[in-house]
């Protein structure tokens, strides 16, 4: 496997298609590289920020793109190229510090969202958290980031997740509202530009609601429409 190409950028900083192809005699999730094809395409139409090959926002967006994709699809936290392994650590808003071999147990959206009224991380395994918000986003749940405001060896950074909400949440309609999710972020990194440590800062509530603001679609939704069904609930209990 190539470290460099051409251009003397290391590969986890260049584009995620590339570290794929490069990635060969990996453990992938599924047994097959991932396929970024539709959500390159996405990012083509609806990107706001179309950051210059080469420079810093650029270099940013591809290394956290790479991460977010060996965390997804490579099985063995050894074989991800765009971290210190050893020294890793990851946290959001401040909490518990995890590790690689953490992450890759249990996902992203489980360790950066916990438990909350809309979302148990508690209850949700890799697999399912992934299928759960894949569900809700079926075209896609783009990343950019939107500014850089230091560079190595720690990195400061704005960025936006956005998708639009087509599928079911749980028991929760659609609504084809475009979700938006705006983020600071801080990475220390090597000098080979990989991740040391990582810190998101961002706010999932007002995400969370939007998710649950369709109503519910069960049969339980349906049954309280009767005007009586609270007093028979509450009879019941008695």
């Amino acid at each position: 496997m190539s470290a460099t190409q051409s251009n003397n950028l290391p590969l986890w900083v260049q584009n995620r298609d590339q570290v794929i192809a490069e990635s060969t005699d990996v453990e992938w999730r599924g047994q097959t590289p991932p396929d970024y094809s539709r959500s390159n395409e996405n990012l083509a139409q609806e990107s706001i920020y179309n950051h210059l090959e080469g420079t810093l926002e650029a270099i940013v967006q591809n290394l956290v793109r790479t991460f977010e994709m060996e965390v997804s699809f490579k099985v063995n936290p050894q074989e991800w190229l765009s971290i210190v392994n050893d020294k890793f650590r990851v946290s959001t808003n401040g909490g518990v510090e995890y590790t690689a071999a953490d992450v890759s147990a249990q996902g992203t959206y489980n360790l950066f969202m916990a438990d909350s009224e809309h979302y148990k991380a508690s209850e949700e395994t890799f697999e399912s958290s992934g299928k759960l918000f894949y569900t809700a986003f079926p075209q896609g749940f783009p990343w950019e980031v939107v500014e850089v405001y230091s560079g190595p060896p720690n990195v400061t950074f704005k960025w936006r997740h956005w998708g639009h909400f087509n599928g079911e949440y749980k028991d929760h309609a659609a609504t084809g509202e475009t979700i938006e999710i705006i983020g600071m972020s801080i990475a220390k990194v090597s000098d080979d530009l990989k991740i040391v440590s990582l810190e998101h800062y961002f706010d999932n509530s007002l995400f969370l609601e939007k998710l649950t603001s369709g109503g519910k679609t069960n049969a339980e939704n349906q049954q309280s429409a009767c005007p009586f069904s609270s007093w028979f609930k509450k009879f019941h209990k008695s």
